[in-house]
């Protein structure tokens, strides 16, 4: 041993049973001004639970995690979550940007050679059947777990909706002129198991991806803003390089299908990842901590839904009204805002497309890429402005507003194009930023093993919030057309 030591006797007693004693039985102890030896605290001082001091369920693969912690390189997690975000909202993006194929091709009179009323209320009739079972299969699923664990859900939502979009591209290759009335419920009901799938993969991403970091939330969300560019991007070049409407759709339709298919390798590729595999790792070690107080304490393994639901409600409601005051204006009123100056930038040909669908979508993008450099306000004072994005719906009402069809009583006072074009990039960029920021805070405003929990909670919210937000739309015309004053 390290150090000088003198000899010491002591009487018989309890004091005997000591480590440093020499075959006399005398105890050796340092001398006068050598340190000490100390042993080291074994692993049972470290209060770890029996079956990791034991190194039972401890392999080698973690041990090493847990003593060299990896990091995300070359943000491919990052990036495979960006890819989901675009996938979960591939199917409404890629049915509603494609309003033109159904209504002005497979609906269309000079199509099918009759007059209906298909066209007519075609968006409508989709809005109804992709976002009720959405927002209907969102909620159930924070609740109930549809086809077991976040695996299993996110692995069969994907599956389901690459075999709706395979039969809506033998939908675009069949002649459908002599039945379309059949033609469009086939296409409802398609929507309806399509947004059904989409709902339980979409809420499942959230729940999956509030184990990771922050920033990964924030990923996702900016993913989803991507995916209403990338959408309308798509949409632009299969009209553009197609001969006809027909090959158009096919091409455009079978892109998502190579998305989806996209999404459903990369999530099998996340276990291949160390860093995944690292925050998999914590959360679950979180969670058996908890486990194993609540089994000390007598306390039974359910989860507190509605404790969990009050603590990050605050930021639910954030990722609510977000996303209510967007879909309220976006895109039935912003695409129905038409140019006040006949010798804008902009041709009136052109108009709806850049100043509203290109607009929003990049400015949202911008948005949530901010969102992941920055988080300010903090999750206390994010309801302010929040809270102050409801003064975008008058002002987008007062602006060239032109729904079709109705009459407009209420004078416009905004008449000036690049007015408009200010206002729509704020609330663009607003809109993308607020929404990262808020489903961000989402899980971080519980405790670590209800994470996943609040995850749903928030993207359930964002679904209720587009839900109520495209109801809430069908209510601008009436006012625009009953409203009317003059400013003093």
């Amino acid at each position: 041993m390290a150090g000088s030591y003198t000899k010491k006797e002591f009487s018989v007693g309890p004091e005997e049973q000591t480590l440093l004693k020499d075959s006399n039985g005398t105890r050796i102890v340092p001398a006068k001004g050598t340190e000490p030896v100390r042993l080291s605290p074994g692993w049972e001082g470290t209060g770890r639970p029996d079956d990791e001091l034991n190194f039972k369920g401890v392999t080698m693969d973690q041990a090493e995690l847990e003593l060299n912690p990896p990091k995300d390189r070359l943000n491919i997690i990052f990036c495979i979550m960006i890819l989901h975000g675009i996938g979960i909202l591939m199917p409404w993006n890629m049915f509603i940007t494609a309003k033109n194929y159904f209504v002005n091709y497979k609906l269309s009179k000079e199509y099918t050679g009759i007059e209906t009323n298909y066209a007519t209320n075609f968006l409508s009739y989709l809005a109804f059947a992709a976002q009720i079972p959405n927002i209907l299969f969102n909620w159930l699923n924070v609740f109930i777990q549809f086809g077991g664990n976040l695996t299993t859900r996110i692995v069969w939502g994907i599956f389901i909706q690459v075999l709706i979009f395979v039969c809506t591209v033998i939908l675009a290759m069949t002649d459908s002129s002599d039945w379309p009335g059949a033609f469009f419920w086939i296409t409802m009901i398609s929507v309806i198991i399509l947004n059904t799938a989409n709902g339980i993969y979409q809420n499942s991403v959230f729940g999956m991806v509030a184990k990771l970091p922050t920033k990964y939330t924030g990923a996702v969300i900016l993913g989803t803003n991507i995916s209403g560019t990338f959408t309308a991007i798509i949409n632009f070049l299969a009209q553009y390089m197609a001969p006809n409407a027909r090959t158009a759709a096919i091409y455009y339709f079978i892109t998502a299908l190579f998305i989806l298919l996209a999404c459903f390798d990369t999530y099998f590729a996340l276990p291949i990842n160390r860093f995944y595999r690292y925050c998999e790792l914590l959360h679950q070690k979180g969670i058996n901590k908890r486990q194993l107080e609540n089994s000390t304490r007598g306390k039974h393994d359910r989860l507190p839904y509605w404790k969990i639901f009050k603590q990050c409600f605050p930021q639910c409601f954030n990722t609510f009204f977000i996303f209510f005051v967007t879909l309220s204006l976006f895109p039935s009123v912003h695409s129905d805002i038409i140019s006040s100056d006949p010798n804008f930038i902009v041709p009136p040909d052109y108009y709806s497309t850049v100043m509203c669908f290109l607009t929003f979508n990049i400015t949202a993008l911008i948005g949530s890429s901010i969102a992941s450099l920055v988080q300010w306000p903090s999750k206390r004072y994010l309801i302010i402005p929040v809270a102050l994005r409801i003064l975008y719906i008058p002002l987008f009402l007062l602006c060239n507003y032109k729904p079709k069809g109705i009459l407009r009583t209420l004078p416009v006072y905004i008449n000036n194009d690049w007015i408009y074009f200010l206002i729509a990039i704020t609330m663009g960029i607003s809109s993308g930023y607020f929404s990262s920021l808020s489903m961000m805070y989402c899980p971080r405003m519980v405790d670590s093993q209800y994470m996943a929990t609040a995850g749903m909670f928030g993207a359930a919210s964002l679904i209720t919030g587009i839900f109520t937000g495209i109801l809430f739309s069908m209510v601008m015309p009436i006012l625009v057309a009953n409203i009317s004053f003059e400013l003093s």
